[in-house]
């Protein structure tokens, strides 16, 4: 399964909503409830899935579902 469906499913059980789909180029602007509170949510669960730690530096930095996969990508070696 790719990183890209692993976060959507991610998505798609933070925000209670199995028809949430996400894209590359989604931000949070795109998502009605993505806001700070759910951001932690959402990078506490990716963090549990994969297995890795960002810092919060790197976490600062994603613009978009695409900065995060990556970002999941490089954390895993």
């Amino acid at each position: 399964m790719s990183v890209l469906n692993q976060v959507q499913e991610i998505f798609q059980d933070v925000f209670d909503n199995d028809e949430l789909v996400v894209t590359l180029e989604t931000t949070a602007a795109d998502v009605e409830e993505w806001d700070s509170l759910m951001h932690v949510t959402l990078i506490l669960e990716i963090e549990a899935r994969f297995s890795v730690r960002f810092s919060s530096g790197a976490v600062a930095g994603l613009k978009s579902v695409g900065d995060l996969c990556a970002l999941i990508e490089r954390s895993q070696g």
